[in-house]
């Protein structure tokens, strides 16, 4: 197969700048790289595209300084060996050295290339892929970063009282619906549907090629019909509902916004914090992960696993329940008073947390919250009969007496399921 001529190739790239040395010193392989750039370009979203491009000119740069190649044919195993080395030793935006995510991505781009150009039999591929999977570093598992509730709080109060209007609808929708930074900024101009009583949110093909409904929250419905009533010629214009004198936002000025918020509040944080902010604060309060994997536009579900890791409720109960005995290996056990025998159940009803259970009470301080109250009278495999009745009624009356309303509702669902069953 013949290459595009080079001319073509400075007409096609995303970004152009760079390109006019490698295109003067060796056309061939700018030929090639640019007639790649064309065919991912039909099926890549157009960030992926930007990506490769940034890393094939980096990668053409080194060449033509570091090694006697001029097409891509003649790329061999030591030129990669000698170009990782270098890649490795790069300094990023910080001064320290580029990062293992950022390596990995400039070398999996380039291992895909060389992958493709062989696997689409072009003239211009070399005979083997010179990138091996051993050559790209790991990729960790982190947890995602999120704002705990007290800081998330802070944030939106904060964002509430800018002056600037468009700082506090995109502060909004970004805590309110998990959207990118990408996803925002390419919101069409009637994104905002009405479907039944309730209004939605479409959210466009981004990073994941899929697009959604994002159900909004009224107080976010009512934010957006401001917005577009007071920008509504600049969001025809542009056809973006995120649209004002300024022009449509990119995902750099949504970063700029998100990030001077963060600073009047005190808090360090980016876009895509919020987003796991709010997957973070779903699950903490019971949203399924079939859910939370809809409302985030997630393709598999070993995504939104990854925020169960967070709060593994699992865990969290297990540990609550052994805490109490693992604590009795650490502190030694209170001398007794001499009138113990005639005040110690005073003092245990007085001390414990007022929870009365089917053989006693529970001891744990009434200033520290349980996760597990109820809990085996709200498991689904929990049955009683009616000759528990007596000890239900007990403890119903013993949840009214301390004001503890939600258990003295449970308990009589109870008292009335079993006598429906008696009779």
């Amino acid at each position: 197969m013949s290459a595009q001529p080079a001319e073509k190739f400075e007409t096609v790239t995303a970004a152009g700048r760079g390109w006019e040395r490698i295109n003067r010193i060796a056309p061939t392989m700018a030929a090639t790289m640019g007639r790649y750039l064309e065919q991912v370009a039909t099926f890549l979203a157009p960030r992926s595209v930007e990506v490769a491009d940034i890393s094939l000119r980096q990668f053409a740069g080194w060449l033509l300084e570091s090694t006697e190649a001029r097409n891509v044919a003649a790329i061999s195993r030591a030129d990669l060996e000698d170009y990782k080395r270098w890649l490795a030793a790069q300094p990023g935006t910080t001064g320290k050295p580029l990062a293992a995510n950022t390596r990995r991505q400039r070398l999996h781009t380039l291992r895909m290339f060389f992958d493709r150009l062989i696997e689409w039999d072009w003239t211009d591929a070399p005979a083997r892929n010179p990138v091996i999977g051993g050559d790209i570093p790991a990729s960790p598992d982190p947890l995602p970063k999120f704002l705990d509730d007290t800081a998330a709080a802070k944030f939106m109060a904060t964002a509430r009282e800018v002056d600037d209007p468009r700082d506090r609808v995109v502060c909004e929708l970004l805590a309110r619906t998990g959207l990118r930074a990408s996803e925002l900024c390419d919101l069409a101009a009637d994104a905002v549907v009405l479907i039944g009583e309730n209004h939605w949110l479409r959210v466009p093909l981004g990073k994941l090629r899929n697009d959604r409904y994002v159900p909004l929250h009224p107080d976010l419905t009512s934010a957006l019909a401001r917005w577009t009533a007071d920008n509504i010629d600049r969001i025809r214009r542009h056809r973006r509902l995120i649209a004002d004198h300024r022009g449509p936002l990119d995902r750099h000025a949504v970063g700029r916004i998100v990030a001077r918020v963060g600073r009047r509040a005190g808090i360090d944080v980016h876009p895509h914090q919020l987003r796991h902010t709010l997957a973070t604060q779903a699950i903490n309060r019971g949203m399924r992960l079939e859910a939370i994997a809809a409302l985030l536009g997630h393709r598999s579900m070993h995504m939104t696993l990854t925020y169960a890791r967070i709060a593994d409720r699992v865990v969290a109960d297990q540990y609550a329940a052994i805490s109490s005995r693992i604590d009795a290996l650490y502190n030694q056990p209170p001398e007794l008073p001499a009138d113990y025998e005639t005040t110690g159940m005073a003092r245990l009803r007085r001390d414990a947390h007022a929870r009365m259970l089917g053989n006693g009470l529970c001891t744990r301080p009434a200033q520290l919250d349980c996760r597990m109250e109820t809990i085996c009278e709200t498991c689904s495999y929990f049955q009683t009969t009616i000759e528990f009745r007596p000890t239900l009624i007990r403890q119903r009356d013993h949840a009214r007496e301390h004001g503890q309303t939600d258990r003295a509702a449970l308990y009589d669902k109870l008292v009335t399921r079993v006598d429906k069953d008696a009779s």
